[in-house]
């Protein structure tokens, strides 16, 4: 695939790195020389320099003949404009824009193809900002994500010794569970090495372990590895920027939150856009202000100032005086990896949690979903199967017949998205969700139209997995 990326900041250097490493033809576009040249350096790429929105820089870059445009530029006008003219002038197929204003976003006439033409607006804000969310959801885990509308839950966590698993084999996991529940270990990370698990594995105290179970399971089978832990009541905010402020947004009517602002300006703004979060001005690595607004008796901490160093301090400084549990988003990939499971318990990159959406638009098939996992190590893809037992090589199929992919397996399956079923009992009531959700046993057989999940703890095999799901092309 032929693809220009225009921006060579954090988010689309990630991109470049991520899909020139699958065989695509990339060009990237910054006005920026020194970036470019660092990318050159690292990566099997093209670069121009230049203004992304000029329609002669864009030639240059080769847009004529594209099949992608990436525009993750750090200006909303700057991406629009690009896409507008991909659209009109190079006839683009397809066009992808970074966009931070809500009233770009909240307009679709405005991103229509007869305006500025753009087929996905990504918002890694808000990316972030529901990344965040469902880690204070589930307090114990490193990593939330979901499948399938959300039927699908994926919790990547420690085991730490004192959990029912820790020291034994996982097929012991069924034993423990009601009859009811189903749940699949489908990763296990031992040392930063990769472990594809069996039910003879042997989980270690220390392990990151990612579970798999339909969202009503998820706690009972998290129970399996962890000791409950109390839900998130108290929270710190350092940064009222875009981030931080949508994280406050978001966090505000379930907890009591404290938001941390260095510029007074910019303090008393998030402090009038709010409900019910106290605002302070101050510098969030500041132990006096900290030890003043009892950090010790916080249940979470996020660092989401625009400074990767702030980050790092404030979030340190907050665990070393009490706090429970600290969050830092560091954009320097290297920090992140070198931080995380000291005494910052989970660092966040901004790019790789923003990369999978754009991944999903770069993937060949009826890709629905793409998740990053461990920073880029590892995809988790939602797929939904199409075709019949005459073109297709899975549908009508059971999974223990399907060909192996070595690095790559399916996971579980969800299945009629559009009705419901009965899942339990809340109470007396009988508890009813849309899509029904398969945890992958070699007897299950995949059925056309369902969202199959499959883990590729090795990027290079993606291209297999698509082929995989392929259909012959006189299915259409």
């Amino acid at each position: 695939m032929r693809i220009v990326i225009l921006g060579a900041g954090q988010v689309g250097a990630s991109v470049a790195e991520s899909l020139a490493s699958e065989n695509n033809d990339i060009t990237v576009v910054d006005s920026d020389q020194e970036r470019l040249a660092y990318l050159q350096d690292r990566l099997d790429l093209r670069t121009v320099a230049g203004n992304a929105a000029y329609p002669s820089v864009l030639a240059s870059a080769g847009l004529d003949d594209a099949d992608l445009l990436i525009a993750v530029t750090q200006s909303d006008q700057t991406n629009l404009v690009a896409c507008k003219v991909a659209h009109s002038v190079f006839n683009v197929p397809a066009r992808i824009a970074r966009l931070r204003a809500r009233d770009f976003l909240d307009s679709e006439k405005l991103l229509a193809p007869e305006n500025f033409a753009v087929d996905y607006a990504l918002c890694p804000e808000q990316v972030i900002t529901e990344y965040i969310a469902r880690l204070v959801d589930f307090p114990e885990a490193l990593q939330v994500l979901t499948f399938g509308d959300g039927r699908l839950v994926l919790v990547g966590l420690r085991a730490y010794t004192g959990g029912l698993l820790v020291g034994s084999p996982i097929r012991e996991m069924r034993g423990h569970l009601p009859p009811a529940i189903d749940g699949r270990i489908v990763a296990i990370y031992r040392r930063d090495g990769a472990i594809t698990p069996t039910g003879e594995t042997i989980i270690e105290d220390g392990d990151e372990v990612f579970l798999l179970a339909a969202d009503e399971h998820i706690r009972a089978v998290i129970g399996e590895l962890r000791r409950s832990v109390e839900p998130v009541r108290r929270v710190m905010i350092a940064g009222g920027g875009n981030i931080g402020h949508r994280v406050a947004q978001a966090l505000e009517s379930k907890c009591q939150v404290k938001l941390i602002e260095v510029d007074r300006r910019r303090a008393e703004f998030v402090a009038t856009s709010l409900k019910s979060v106290l605002v302070l001005h101050g510098d969030a690595t500041d132990e006096e202000l900290l030890q003043q607004e009892a950090i010790d008796e916080m249940d979470l901490f996020l660092a989401l100032t625009n400074g990767d160093e702030d980050n790092i301090m404030g979030a340190s400084l907050a665990k070393k005086m009490g706090c429970k549990r600290v969050v830092a988003l560091i954009n320097r990939r290297a920090y992140a990896d070198l931080v995380q499971g000291g005494p910052i318990d989970i660092a966040i990159s901004p790019a790789q949690v923003s990369i999978g959406m754009l991944l999903t638009y770069v993937r060949h098939g009826d890709v629905a979903q793409v998740h990053s996992l461990r920073r880029g190590a590892a995809e988790a893809l939602e797929i939904v199967a199409h075709g019949d037992a005459k073109n297709s090589r899975v549908v009508g199929r059971r999974i223990g017949e399907l060909p192996m992919i070595d690095g790559a397996f399916i996971a579980a399956v969800v299945r009629d998205l559009d009705k419901s079923h009965d899942v339990g009992f809340l109470g007396l009531a009988k508890l009813k969700k849309v899509g029904r959700v398969l945890i992958a046993h070699k007897d299950v057989a995949i059925q056309t139209d369902d969202h199959v999940i499959v883990f590729c703890l090795d990027k290079k095999v993606v291209k297999q997995v698509e082929k995989l799901f392929a259909v012959g092309f006189h299915f259409f």
